[in-house]
């Protein structure tokens, strides 16, 4: 098993800041309303505060992720995310965040870690309706965030369920 210790700063940054990024990959797929764009962001949050095992580093991430959230740290500027390349330069950190866990992690954390991710994307995917009007003609899951979503699984190596 891993620890905090196993990690640079910068892998350990990359690493607490990944459930969230996996998360705006979602909505920047499909960029929503603001209210959409809220519910997205809280569905990552409450997902980066729950990993699916209780494997040493996710825990430790989770813990990490949810200090600084309750610090207010913001995950966009640490990103600095530029307007039409937004989407590449998240489609990096998590295969930047997939090559730290391949090389680093023992290998029951980099699979919890990676299906945490992708759910992290889900739930930020279901957390609102995209289209229509008043609720009225809206999808759960739009077809760019489902394209992203596929995107994410390919890149961590996880299978569609």
């Amino acid at each position: 098993m891993t620890s905090r210790a196993d990690y640079t700063d910068e892998e350990w940054a990359a690493l607490r800041r990944a459930p969230m990024v996996a998360g705006l990959a979602v909505s920047l797929a499909d960029p929503g309303g603001p209210i959409e764009l809220t519910k997205e962001s809280m569905a990552a949050l409450k997902a980066a505060g729950s990993p699916p095992c209780d494997e040493e580093l996710p825990v430790a991430v989770s813990q990490d992720a949810l200090a600084q959230a309750q610090q207010r740290h913001n995950v966009l500027k640490e990103l600095d995310l530029k307007g039409a390349t937004a989407r590449e330069q998240i489609v990096e950190e998590l295969r930047r965040v997939n090559e730290i866990l391949t090389a680093k992690a023992a290998p029951e954390e980099a699979a919890c870690f990676r299906t945490w991710l992708v759910q992290a994307a889900q739930d930020a995917a279901n957390a609102a309706k995209e289209g229509g009007f008043l609720g009225i003609g809206a999808t759960r899951v739009s077809e760019g965030e489902e394209a992203m979503l596929a995107r994410l699984r390919e890149i961590l190596g996880i299978e569609a369920a």
